[in-house]
């Protein structure tokens, strides 16, 4: 047989081979409280006009939890930590001092994202004369521990203990960093050195994936696109400059500015794209560190032109 036959022989068998037949609920997932398609940072703020610390729970499902949380300047987070899971936090507003074990303290300014893995004591504080305002992400349900008695909140059902545990802290691996900023990020995408997606947090159980770039470099607009869905994770997005307009099954387009978020439940197809004159950034999240994109093995064709 000649190379060429070899090739062409290859190649349809690797294509053939990523072919599978997937479920694809008949009936689309509901959107249950909290979760919206789109949660606008400015509808968020007008509801919690004239308070001075407040937090808005936006996404809670099986997988994640993840709010805005606004704290006036001199407010504090006492020292804590996860004993099983990663959080992270992405700085909307203000100044937060984080004060992380291993770690020099620093200041983080708006565009910041910051993390402390599992098992590592840390503690925060708004600082400054301005309030501050953070995205906050951890495992659902995850469980937090105090270094003093008097920090621990009341929670029915359960009392404090005094315990010890044997603990590992301070593991940043898998590319994970304390922190990195927006403008590195954004920089290293203009200067060609990074790719349009570039991995922030990697967890087991959790990820986040910084996205970057402009609709003009995009092919053009297919309206017909629906993009692809996940079976095992929800997805969301927090819009971190620019917008970003979504196509979501079941719910018509939406168009997502900064300080917003977008959820899609497990099931649903969605194609995020690049919107604007200008620089687009959405920094995704979702329950696996490489979670499989399902796509229509019959993909959707563009309109025609130049007809009525």
């Amino acid at each position: 047989m000649r190379p060429c036959c070899l090739l062409a022989l290859f190649s349809v068998t690797a294509f053939a081979q990523n072919m599978v037949w997937a479920p694809k609920a008949d009936v689309l997932p509901q959107y249950t409280p909290p979760h919206k398609p789109l949660t606008r940072l400015a509808d968020v703020k007008a509801q919690h006009a004239g308070q001075a610390n407040w937090t808005e729970l936006v996404v809670n499902d099986d997988l994640l939890r993840g709010e805005y949380v606004y704290s006036a300047s001199g407010s504090k987070v006492s020292r804590r930590l996860h004993p099983d899971t990663r959080e992270f936090w992405i700085v909307l507003d203000g100044q937060i001092k984080f004060d992380i074990e291993g770690q020099q303290p620093f200041t983080a300014s708006k565009g910041w994202m910051v993390q402390v893995p599992m098992q590592t004591f840390y503690a925060m504080e708004t600082v400054g004369d301005a309030p501050s305002l953070r995205w906050q992400l951890n495992v659902v349900n995850a469980h937090t521990l105090y270094a003093e008695q008097a920090d621990a909140p009341k929670t029915p059902g359960y009392h404090w203990m005094q315990v010890k545990v044997a603990r590992t802290p301070g593991v940043y691996e898998h590319g994970n960093k304390p922190y990195v900023t927006f403008e590195e990020l954004a920089k290293a995408n203009e200067e060609k050195k990074a790719p349009t997606t570039q991995r922030v947090v990697q967890d087991d159980r959790e990820t986040g994936n910084f996205i970057y770039g402009y609709e003009k470099n995009l092919p053009a607009l297919n309206p017909n696109e629906k993009g692809h869905y996940h079976p095992e994770s929800s997805e969301f997005w927090l819009i971190l400059a620019g917008q970003i307009r979504y196509p979501i099954e079941g719910q018509g387009v939406v168009i997502a500015s900064v300080g917003d978020v977008v959820y899609v439940p497990r099931f649903t197809f969605h194609a995020p794209r690049f919107y604007g004159p200008g620089a687009s950034c959405r920094f995704a999240m979702n329950g696996y560190p490489n979670i499989a994109h399902l796509f229509d093995a019959k993909p959707a064709a563009a309109p025609a032109t130049g007809t009525k």
